[in-house]
């Protein structure tokens, strides 16, 4: 005799159709949990610190400085507040950008390796003392790694007594400047203000002594004369 008992061990079709559909909801779910993390990550990169909107609005404003010798900055669009950059000064004492809140600073990556940085660094005095005294200062960071007395010997044997002298002799600060895109070779400097916020950035080297860089920066320090 047949026997039409069905199998107690035989799965059921239903069981076994409603497994892989909550597996792929399940599969599917965490794939929007993970585009919409991602989705408001990148909206927020892409607005950047809501506390930087005034160095960009500054940063507009002073636009049409930058030509003739400063031709080459790139004025800020998106509000990015810098790393709060750390490093030592000549006594070897810890410093941070941080300790210069308030002012404007020109932060300047450079090396005695580095040829354009050398050329570079009396155009940074200039500017230093030309704006000596105003709500401004020059923070030139040296990044050689291995002879400590060689950039000091370099600045004496140049006469640039006007300028700190600032260094990382683990070059942090040029890795810390290149992880939000602001440092692509030597020398970099960037243009912050008085809230570690981004004003401009420059790969290479400027004549920063001149009267177009001066007229620039003057109008960072002091955006209410007008540009």
């Amino acid at each position: 005799m047949t026997n039409d008992m069905p199998d107690p061990s035989s799965p059921k079709p239903a069981a076994t159709r409603r497994i892989p559909l909550a597996i792929g909801a399940v599969a599917i779910g965490a794939a929007i949990g993970l585009a919409g993390f991602y989705g408001l990550g990148a909206l927020k990169q892409a607005s950047g610190d809501p506390a930087c909107r005034s160095a960009v609005t500054l940063a507009h404003k002073i636009a049409p400085l930058a030509h003739g010798e400063v031709a080459a900055l790139t004025m800020a669009t998106t509000p990015l507040r810098l790393p709060d950059l750390a490093f030592t000064d000549g006594d070897g004492q810890p410093r941070k950008l941080s300790d210069w809140h308030g002012k404007t600073v020109l932060v300047n990556l450079w090396a005695t390796w580095c040829v354009p940085c050398r050329k570079e660094m009396p155009a940074l005095e200039q500017l230093q003392t030309k704006l000596e005294g105003s709500n401004f200062a020059v923070v030139a960071i040296n990044i050689d790694t291995r002879d400590p007395d060689k950039p000091r010997k370099f600045l004496q044997d140049a006469n640039l007594t006007r300028l700190g002298y600032f260094n990382d002799q683990k070059a942090k600060v040029f890795q810390d400047l290149k992880g939000v895109g602001r440092a692509v070779g030597m020398p970099t400097s960037v243009l912050v203000d008085g809230q570690g916020c981004e004003i401009a950035t420059i790969a290479g080297p400027a004549e920063w002594g001149s009267e177009d860089a001066v007229k620039l920066i003057e109008a960072a320090v002091n955006p209410a004369a007008g540009t």
